[in-house]
Parts: C-alpha cells; sequence; structure tokens
C-alpha cells in the first residue's frame, strides 16, 4: 500500500486498543481535507482484516492485502457517492447504500476476525443514512468496526459522535509534506514542489492536484511584482497572456484559488495603514477571483488586474520606508 506520513500517533493509537482488545466499535477519523484521512483509514482496516495489529504493518504479498487491493476481501465495505451515468458523482450517500450492509453486518466473518466497515466520508450521508447508520452504531454486531472519515466532524449527527471515538488527524509538518510529495511524484520538479509545500497548508492530497500546473513560476512572477510593483506592467501583461489561453485553463483557474491567499501572506508583515490598505487588497483579490469563473470574465484582464493589486503591496512597502 501507499506508505503513510504524518500520522503515526494516531495509527498506533487504534492499533494499540486493538492488540490490548479494548478496540471500540466506531471510529471518527477527522482533519483537514487532503492530509491522508482515508489512506490511513484504508491502511488501518487492512491491518486489522489481517490480524497483524501487534506487527503494525503487513506485506503487499499477504493474501489478506491481495484481496483487499481487488476490492474482493469478503469482510470489508467501503462506502462512497456513487457515480451517476454521466459521469459525476451522486450528492449524497443514500440511505440504500448503508442498507445493503444488511447481509454483511447479519453474517459472521469469513476469514478475518472481524469485520470493517469504512465510510468516505461521513459528511457525505443523507439524513436517512445517517439514520439508518446510527442503528448499527448503537446495537454494533459483533466484532464490527467502523471507520468514518470526516472533515467536519460538526456537521455529523451528535447521536453518532457520541457512539464513537474521535481521532483527530492534525496537517502534516512541511517536513512531512516534503516526503508525502516525493513519495506521491517522484519525478516532481525541486523548485516546484518546495513551492507546493509552502502553498499546502499540510495537505499533500489537495495540492498534488496543483502539480504540473507551473505554480512555482506564477508565485515566483507575484512575489516580483509585490517587489518592485512592476513599473512598466511587463510581469503582469506577461502572466496574463500565459494564462489567457484556453489550454491554459487549469493554471488559471489554479491562479485564482493561489493568488489571495498569496496577498493574505504578505500581509502578515505590515501594520497601520500599510495592513489595511494590505488587507483592502486581498478583499477585492478574493472577490474577483471568487466571480471570475462564474461570471465567465476574461482570463486576461483578470489576471492583469489581480496583479494590480499585488502591485499595490511594493507601493505601500515603499511609503511605509518614507514615513
Amino acid at each position: 500500500m501507499t506508505a503513510i506520513v504524518g500520522h503515526d500517533a494516531a495509527k498506533s493509537e487504534i492499533l494499540s486498543a486493538a492488540s490490548t482488545g479494548r478496540l471500540h466499535h466506531g471510529w471518527v477519523i477527522s482533519g483537514p481535507t487532503g492530509i491522508g484521512k482515508a489512506s490511513l483509514a484504508r491502511q488501518i482496516a487492512l491491518i486489522l482484516l489481517a490480524g497483524e495489529e501487534a506487527a503494525g504493518n503487513i506485506d503487499d504479498t499477504h493474501s489478506a492485502a491481495k484481496l483487499f487491493a481487488a476490492g474482493t476481501h469478503p469482510d470489508y465495505a467501503e462506502l462512497r457517492r456513487l457515480e451517476k451515468d454521466n459521469g459525476d458523482l451522486a450528492r449524497n450517500i443514500a440511505v440504500d447504500q448503508i442498507r445493503k450492509l444488511g447481509r454483511l453486518l447479519s453474517s459472521s466473518p469469513s476469514i478475518s476476525k472481524r469485520r470493517i466497515i469504512l465510510i468516505d466520508a461521513a459528511d457525505d450521508m443523507e439524513r436517512s443514512a445517517a439514520n439508518a447508520l446510527l442503528k448499527s452504531l448503537e446495537e454494533p454486531p459483533h466484532d464490527t468496526i467502523f471507520l468514518l472519515i470526516s472533515h467536519a466532524p460538526s456537521r455529523l449527527l451528535p447521536t453518532i459522535r457520541s457512539r464513537c471515538r474521535m481521532l483527530r488527524l492534525s496537517a502534516l509538518s512541511d517536513m512531512d509534506m516534503e516526503v508525502a510529495l516525493r513519495i506521491a511524484a517522484p519525478d516532481m520538479d525541486t523548485g516546484e514542489r518546495a513551492a507546493l509545500v509552502r502553498i499546502g497548508a499540510g495537505s499533500p492530497g489537495r495540492v498534488l492536484a496543483l502539480s504540473g500546473l507551473g505554480v512555482a513560476e506564477m508565485l515566483e512572477a507575484l512575489e516580483r511584482i509585490a517587489h518592485t510593483g512592476d513599473p512598466t506592467n511587463a510581469e503582469r501583461i506577461a502572466l496574463a497572456k500565459s494564462l489567457a489561453l484556453k489550454a491554459a485553463r487549469p493554471r488559471f483557474e489554479a491562479f485564482l484559488e493561489q493568488a489571495p491567499g498569496f496577498i493574505a501572506t504578505q500581509a502578515k508583515g505590515k501594520s497601520g495603514p500599510a495592513l489595511a490598505d494590505a488587507i483592502a487588497a486581498w478583499e477585492s483579490t478574493r472577490e474577483l477571483a471568487a466571480g471570475a469563473l462564474p461570471l465567465s470574465l476574461d482570463p486576461a484582464a483578470t489576471v492583469f488586474e489581480i496583479c494590480s493589486h499585488v502591485a499595490r503591496l511594493a507601493v505601500e512597502e515603499e511609503e511605509g520606508l518614507l514615513l
């Protein structure tokens, strides 16, 4: 299985409980999006199915690992939003998906000493599905473990939370982010990886979607504009042209996502009037970035205007030095 980075303590908590006979029947695994909650849950599920909680890991050649990888382990079920005929995902995990667990829950484990139900994400369950799951959590079948992935536990029914143990995962450190990105994308350019670590907020899953979009170059251009003010408009024109083409749509979307955060980071080093102006630039950029796609705004003009907000940071800095 894919190596899990940065969540050793959480993994040890569940496996230690299992190896000492104190494994609770329900766990909510929570934390920010993209930090590896589902990957960790699948690894834990496989180890528990294999009965290797004391070892803490198993080899890919293990019979349980082969069944798990093929999606045919008889004592494991994973629920997610279903794919519709048009390729889109359903809005919710439906009650029928929960009800179909009845056959698994009403029988004894086939080859493992326990059954594992993983729901990714429990936040996506419709109300009736959550209520149907609650019945199983209130009277859990013997040797059945529920692993519920949650990005926002507050959205779960209080009665579900009260019947599960909470396992909170933290965002990864920059060092763990570096390791995770090296594992996930070993051929990634060093500069791009450094940029993704910097903007990733500890979430490798979120920034991997930005891989190959030239985020490092975009951020470098914004840094130059913020430092010099781009007096000739050369930087902002070049960036606007590079993101204006139809083929550059993914890069344009990445730019819209990153620009407000870039200005917010720059604002942290300011105070007084300069800070107020930087906050105003951030608010304008955030509003423009949020409306660009829904309103079908011209990409070149949008990028140029956002870069103009970034250029204000340099003017504010110079004014601050003169005071």
